[in-house]
């Protein structure tokens, strides 16, 4: 682990480094392929096996997406359905003890920004570019540069939130391992080191599962709030 705890650079492409990050968002995006491709490869009328699970996640997401956003919004449900399986398999990866690409505040801010760009092209072509600039003088226009500075905050609160999180579970797990490992190696168990085969379990399901649903799940909400917010 190199010093702070980020990603690693596992090889390079030219001059260009590739981090641990950018391997892990591969394997993810690897993972949610083929999931896909198997999920949906023979559907049937009566639905059985796999294609329950796909059915079931797709009229989840359909009916959030309604519920939180509006009936007239569910054609987001695509696109905030991708956005949550993306985050929870990365979210969860740490109980593999493999690094969540969401560790990296890189990939929490590219996601925010999209979020972002979403609220404001949406809100804009929804309401008219002229009704929802005038939006920013109310409810008085000298309020212009603290609901720009309202709006600018935005991405960097969805960024951290998420960020900040994930990062914190990674590093006290980090941290605890080494400590283990130190316990063992004290009582002369260098090579079998017995109480990290144990003791982290519970605070794996905490920080890398319980976490980690609830920091997607907190992540697609607010995306789905903010851009309904913006449209109404």
């Amino acid at each position: 682990m190199e010093v702070g705890f980020g990603p690693r650079i596992i090889f390079n492409i030219g001059n260009i480094p590739i981090s641990e990050t950018v391997v892990m968002t591969w394997f993810v995006m690897a993972v949610l392929f083929a999931f896909a491709f198997v999920a949906t490869r023979r559907f049937e009328r009566v639905p059985s096996g796999l294609q329950n699970v796909t059915e079931a996640i797709v009229d989840e997401m359909n009916g959030l997406t309604a519920q939180t956003m509006g009936a007239d919004k569910k054609g987001f449900a695509p696109y905030m359905g991708t956005l949550f399986l993306f985050l929870l398999v990365s979210n969860i990866l740490g109980i593999f003890g493999l690094r969540p690409p969401t560790a990296d505040v890189n990939v929490t801010f590219a996601l925010a920004l999209t979020t972002f760009a979403m609220i404001h092209f949406f809100g804009a072509k929804t309401k008219g570019l002229g009704t929802y600039l005038k939006g920013f003088l109310e409810p008085f226009a000298f309020m212009l540069p603290l609901n720009i500075l309202s709006e600018l905050s935005l991405p960097i609160s969805l960024a951290f939130r998420l960020f900040g999180n994930i990062v914190g579970g990674f590093i006290i797990m980090a941290l605890l391992y080494g400590g283990l490992a130190s316990v063992s190696g004290m009582i002369g168990l260098e090579s079998f080191p017995i109480f990290a085969a144990g003791i982290p379990v519970a605070l794996h399901l905490y920080f890398d599962l319980f976490a980690g649903v609830l920091q997607t799940f907190i992540f697609v909400m607010l995306s789905m709030v903010f851009i309904a917010m913006a449209m109404d």
